[in-house]
């Protein structure tokens, strides 16, 4: 790629329409997108240069919902270190995100959800909002309309237990035992997601431990009886899977009445001991908010005090995670994204024509190349053979590495001219070993483990709330085989079992699901290009279907937008407002497919363009980040800006890589 520098701005020049033809001649005969997108291209990349950090990584908010910030408060209480500055900072943002209908939802433009409702609603009594207050009475009448608390689900009931709003012998029983079992049993933790199984073990310690602490206030306006009533629900029949987890509930508890003391606290120290040793350098647990919520609760239960060293810098690292805002409000980010936020960025502003040695592009390979994991975690129980390699998501998770991001990292460092050549080399060699390493046995990837696809751990009543396992998913895949077709592995017998399970994953309408992001536009634009990179040609039946398919849902206005609903109901499939970076995704598959001249990529390169702030940002409220499908929802800051940048990049300057791979295979 060609590029020039304004020294003043770090802005860059990208070329137009050829390497050959100077950029004034090109933006004279260039057509309209062309030329409107090659101006976006000049905004958009002095924006995002501006926006790194001196040491070299780049970093978004990242937007959930207000249950991280109500349980925040909730866990304060319970401690007994909530302050009055920090409840009124959540208590703002709290209330400026409810809805007209006196509901919470948990993305934006959503329906009101009602465990969500619920928590923020606690949250304000916390912070001293009346029952009576209007934007409250509202709030309590809808949830009372939709069943009250008996409704919610089971974190939410955990919480209110925790005060004694809630019976304990009413919610699903979850044993320290499970510690125990061995990995070849089912329900062992290492079936669990390693999100869910990070979460999952302290909650054990809950479960057992029962506590109460005194409730500041009731909270009868939120049952429809005025009293805690016990569901009672009818059990589901013993034939059936739900039937049969139902009454190992019912034994389970049981169990909890009877359980040998000795048993039991050993079972429960061993859970503290698993939990300790994954603590990270920075005090918190897997680089995410609510495992490290839920680990200082149980340590604490055991008797860990506030000045622990353990403690002490898990309720450090949870201050981390909050954004105070200009207006005083204080928000939390349930994970941070840097390493994902760096390389997606150092991959757009390289697409973008920045040249490979442009001394930020050069910094940014340099953090990457050092947050490098260069140990075993848990993925290892599944593969202990494997030698450690690859990055995580956050700043600090050396026991979760993520098989996404370290496709991404490595087609990141592709992109840069490091002046540490051999440093680099190692750094992909080993990353490229690992994902090859966790690939899943039916060919393809998932997030963070290999084959970790049990059935049992979502029948358990106490999975109620999102995914609780980790299955291969084509967006991952699809990354992966990108990565490793430019790594010259086209033809490795493993990423041909890779392209054979992402033509088989196919959906009838030409699309493919997206795991991770929002939803069939997302997962479209993973796979199209990872099968263009890895040999199939634009001709290809799967390819012409998915660009059929991206066509037929292309906005009036030339952009593509998803709403999260179609994680729920088909008719949303591909249908939303248009956001730049769900118009970034469709052209980035359309131009993966040979659709660099085709109306369709016109009209989102003009989108794009149109749309783009003075600045060369853009804006982007709806959530397109998916942590789990429909149940929890993420709106990454920086998505808007990286991937609008890599699909203008691309449709000005052509694909990278094209016709090779980076080894020359």
């Amino acid at each position: 790629m060609t590029a020039t520098t304004d020294g003043s701005t770090g802005a860059v020049t990208p070329r137009a329409a050829s390497a050959s033809q100077p950029l004034d001649q090109a933006a004279a005969t260039a057509p309209g997108p062309l030329d409107a997108a090659t101006r976006a291209i000049q905004r958009s990349t002095a924006f995002l240069l501006a926006q790194q950090d001196a040491q070299g990584w780049w970093k978004g908010d990242l937007d959930t919902n207000v249950t991280m910030d109500a349980e925040d408060l909730l866990l304060r209480q319970f401690l007994g270190i909530r302050d009055e500055k920090t409840t009124r900072a959540a208590a703002l943002f709290i209330r400026g995100e409810q809805r007209e209908d006196g509901t919470w939802a948990t993305f934006y433009g959503g329906p009101g959800e009602l465990s969500t409702t619920i928590e923020a609603y606690v949250a304000l009594r916390l912070a001293g909002d009346a029952p009576d207050d209007p934007h409250m009475a509202k709030a309590s009448a809808w949830i009372r309309d939709q069943g009250g608390i008996a409704e919610s689900r089971v974190f939410t009931r955990i919480w209110l237990a925790l005060f004694g709003w809630w019976k304990w012998d009413d919610l699903p029983e979850l044993p320290p035992e499970l510690i125990y079992f061995p990995k070849w049993l089912p329900l062992n933790i290492y079936d669990f997601g390693c999100w869910a199984r990070q979460t999952i073990v302290p909650l054990t310690v809950v479960s057992a431990k029962r506590p109460v602490r005194p409730a500041p206030f009731p909270l009868d306006e939120l049952h429809c009886d005025a009293r805690v009533p016990n569901p009672g629900k009818p059990l589901a029949p013993m034939g059936s899977w739900d039937g049969v987890f139902q009454r190992l509930d019912k034994a389970l508890h049981l169990y909890h009445k009877v359980a040998p003391r000795k048993v039991r606290k050993a079972a429960m120290n061993s859970a503290a001991r698993w939990i300790i040793e994954r603590q990270e350098n920075d005090g918190c647990w897997g680089g995410i908010q609510p495992p490290a919520v839920y680990s200082v609760i149980a340590l604490h239960l055991l008797g860990y005090d506030l000045e622990h060293p353990v403690l002490k810098a898990g309720l450090a690292s949870l201050d981390r995670f909050a954004v105070w805002r200009e207006d005083g409000a204080r928000v939390i980010e349930a994970c941070q994204s840097p390493v994902w936020d760096t390389c997606l960025a150092t991959i757009a502003l390289a697409d973008a024509g920045v040249p490979a040695d442009h001394p930020q592009l050069v910094k940014a390979a340099d953090w990457m190349l050092g947050e490098e994991i260069a140990r075993p975690g848990d993925w290892s129980v599944r593969r202990p053979q494997l030698a450690p390699g690859g990055w995580a998501f956050e700043f600090h998770n050396d026991n979760y590495p993520d098989i996404d991001d370290t496709a991404e990292v490595i087609l990141a460092l592709r992109r840069v001219d490091h002046p540490d050549r051999p440093r680099m080399e190692n750094a992909i060699a080993r990353g490229v070993r690992w994902n090859l390493g966790m690939q899943s046995k039916n060919g393809a990837w998932a997030a963070f483990d290999a084959d970790n696809t049990s059935p049992f751990p979502n029948r358990l009543p106490f999975c109620d709330f999102g995914e609780v396992i980790d299955p291969p998913s084509a967006d991952v895949t699809g990354h992966v085989v990108e990565m490793l077709a430019i790594e010259g592995k086209a033809h490795d017998p493993r990423t041909r079992r890779g392209i054979e399970w992402l033509l088989a994953e196919q959906e009838p309408d030409g699309s493919w699901f997206g795991r991770w992001g929002v939803n069939y536009v997302y997962g479209t634009g993973s796979v199209v290009p990872a099968l263009t990179a890895a040999g199939l040609p634009g001709s290809h039946p799967a390819l012409r279907r998915a660009v059929d398919w991206l066509e037929s849902v292309q906005n009036d206005d030339g952009g593509w937008g998803e709403d999260l609903r179609s994680y729920r109901y088909e008719e949303w499939r591909g249908h939303g407002v248009s956001t730049a970076s769900q118009t970034a995704w469709a052209l980035l598959a359309l131009l993966a497919a040979g659709e660099r001249d085709s109306k369709a990529v016109e009209r989102g390169a003009l989108w794009l363009a149109e749309t783009q702030r003075d600045d060369g940002s853009w804006d982007e409220p709806y959530f397109t980040g998916t942590g789990f499908p429909w149940d929890f929802s993420i709106n990454y800051h920086l998505y808007r800006q990286v991937f609008p940048l890599t699909a203008l990049g691309r449709y000005v300057n052509g694909e990278p890589f094209a016709g090779l791979s980076a080894k020359g295979g």
